[in-house]
């Protein structure tokens, strides 16, 4: 019998920021992290709080995996990147192929300085400020090289380095990105980033101040696909990537919580906060409206800010798409495989 190859995703965390949510509905979303399945391959998306977890518990290891992808830097999508590396080292066959980890480069140069400061902050390290992916990665292993060399030389254990493999995206040049000045480029043209027998994964910017640069993703198969968002602002580069896509996975906000947390406190770092949420998120309904203007199949709002917010806000406005209208829960599976007769028109 052959493999089944029916394309699809688990959402295996689906929450945003920084932080652990408490308080009404807490506990209901790990931090954002999707795994894209293509028969018995699995690709993730971001790595948030719980990752590691949350793999298991969706019957996976990270053994399983093929590659690693992360839309940008921020720690939310990073944050256990280092744990499913060392810990995941116990499930991995001796003779399996790097875990490729795939994402930003490093920025080049700091972000410009809120106009709300009245003193510049210093910058933290600054001999290397904006370090990209595969420095990231190499400084979270060094940072652990304790216990790793306790295990390669005591307990005669596999180095990470031998399954995990990170490098940078690099962004062709032909598109006029810079970090500060033009970061998300308009008419910018998606490009590959990986291909293997199963899947095709294209990326394109987008739009996710201060951050440069933010992707997002698209998996194409020969059965249908997914795009996943990132952190984003409504961008028309998203729009362009996830044209005709059976399944896009949106980030979304909840603009009314940001006025209740911070509208009221009055200080400096507050009124950052909202500025950074207002120009650098999107709403449901402007999901929904980028979504339509893309053609997808299926919306699916993932990456919930805050990881709080009773479902029904992210339904309130689901009428206004005319494709399949989805907020998953963590670990739900959602198929992105067209059907018999789409796949024969296409």
């Amino acid at each position: 019998m052959s493999e089944n190859l029916t394309p699809h995703v688990v959402t295996l965390g689906t929450a945003g920021g920084p932080r652990w949510w408490t308080g009404e509905n807490a506990g209901r979303r790990s931090g954002i992290a999707t795994a894209v399945v293509v028969g018995s391959a699995v690709y993730l998306v971001d790595a948030g709080t719980g990752v590691g977890n949350q793999l298991m518990k969706a019957g996976f290891t990270p053994g399983d995996l093929r590659g690693i992808f992360l839309t940008h830097l921020h720690s939310d999508h990073t944050i256990d990147l280092a744990s499913l590396a060392i810990f995941g080292l116990f499930t991995m066959a001796r003779d399996k192929q790097p875990v490729q980890i795939i994402g930003p480069g490093d920025r080049g140069e700091l972000p410009p300085v809120s106009p709300r400061a009245v003193v510049a902050p210093e910058p933290l390290f600054p001999e290397n400020p904006t370090p990209g992916t595969a420095s990231m990665f190499a400084s979270l292993m060094q940072a652990y090289a304790t216990d790793l060399n306790d295990r390669v030389i005591d307990a005669l254990r596999p180095s990470p380095l031998d399954y995990f493999q990170a490098s940078d995206i690099r962004i062709p040049a032909a598109g006029g990105y810079h970090p500060n000045q033009n970061p998300t480029p308009q008419d910018f043209e998606p490009f590959e980033i990986y291909r293997d027998e199963l899947v095709t994964v294209t990326a394109t910017l987008v739009k996710h101040p201060p951050i440069a640069p933010a992707f997002a993703f698209r998996f194409d198969t020969a059965q249908g696909s997914v795009t996943i968002s990132g952190d984003t602002a409504p961008c028309e580069n998203l729009v362009r990537l996830a044209r005709g896509t059976d399944l896009l996975l949106h980030e979304a906000i909840d603009f009314d919580w940001v006025q209740r947390a911070y509208g009221s406190l009055g200080t400096e770092e507050a009124e950052a906060s909202m500025d950074h949420h207002r120009r650098s998120h999107t709403s449901a309904l402007q999901a929904i409206d980028l979504a339509e203007r893309a053609g997808a199949a299926a919306l699916a709002l993932h990456h919930l800010v805050p990881g709080t917010t009773p479902d029904s806000v992210w339904h309130a406005h689901a009428d206004a798409f005319s494709g399949r209208f989805l907020v998953p829960n963590d670990l739900d599976v959602i198929s992105f495989a067209r059907t018999t007769s789409e796949m024969a028109v296409a």
